[in-house]
């Protein structure tokens, strides 16, 4: 299993990357296997320099902010309109109301539902299974319903954390993860809210308290110093702390 980092800038696109959407590819049954977890403004161009949009095997949304969902509206354009239009209907696991959401965003009149698209809702801590991936959505602490996403494939874990603050979801969404992907939207001391987002540190903290072996820091506003966020985690993560960056390919377990 592998994760190619689409988009990982916090809140809005930024100067060198789309906002966020991770795909995450694995090989089974003869063929290539693609989950695509969110798609924020500006991803679905970026996608199309790693794969064809149309061919994916499925989307989740961890949440329904702008930033995190907002380009399904141009992938319903280009599965219905563009050279090789889809032929099924695309499953988009998101939370409840995601479908009148969408419609919401596509329409101008007034809500156009998404065609070509059948969206199941989320539910906490119930699995499902996408091809060879088998996903377990958690609960995390947010101002909307929102989930961090476990997807396990090859015997491996990718821990996803949406967007959340620290919450007791994230202990069973990062135990022995793999992978952690975690959101570090904030720093301490500078940003001081909470229910909203984690901090590096907290983020660092939540996975080394779960016994993940690697942690990846992403959904960094454009306004925050990477190499910032980076000496934060650091202070609490025992080994590397790693940055997404945009169009990095990523193996989820050793190499």
């Amino acid at each position: 299993m592998d994760l190619t980092i689409v988009g990982c800038t916090g809140s809005l696109p930024g100067p060198a990357s789309p906002a966020s959407c991770y795909l995450v590819r694995t090989r089974a049954e003869g063929r290539t296997w693609q989950l695509l977890l969110d798609l924020g403004p500006g991803a679905l161009g970026a996608l199309q320099r790693h794969t064809d949009p149309v061919r994916l095997d499925a989307v989740v949304l961890s949440h329904l902010h702008p930033d995190h969902c907002l380009d399904l509206t141009g992938l319903r354009v280009l599965r219905a309109y563009g050279p090789s239009p889809a032929g099924e209907d695309l499953t988009v696991h998101a939370p409840a109301g995601a479908a009148e959401r969408m419609a919401r965003a596509y329409g101008v009149a007034g809500p156009e539902p998404l065609k070509g698209m059948a969206f199941v809702d989320l539910v906490d801590g119930r699995s499902f299974t996408v091809g060879p991936f088998t996903v377990t959505p958690y609960a995390v602490l947010h101002p909307v319903p929102a989930y961090g996403l476990r997807v396990e494939a090859d015997g491996q874990v990718l821990a996803y954390t949406g967007d959340t603050d620290t919450c007791p979801g994230l202990s069973p969404l990062m135990a022995d993860a793999d992978l952690v992907l975690s959101e570090a939207s904030y720093l301490e001391g500078r940003d001081t809210g909470r229910g909203v987002h984690l901090t590096a540190r907290r983020a660092a903290q939540a996975a080394r308290d779960a016994g993940a072996r690697r942690l990846v820091l992403t959904h960094l506003p454009p306004w925050t110093d990477p190499q910032e966020a980076r000496a934060e985690a650091a202070q609490v993560w025992p080994g590397e702390v790693e940055l997404a960056v945009p169009d990095a390919t990523l193996p989820v377990g050793p190499t």
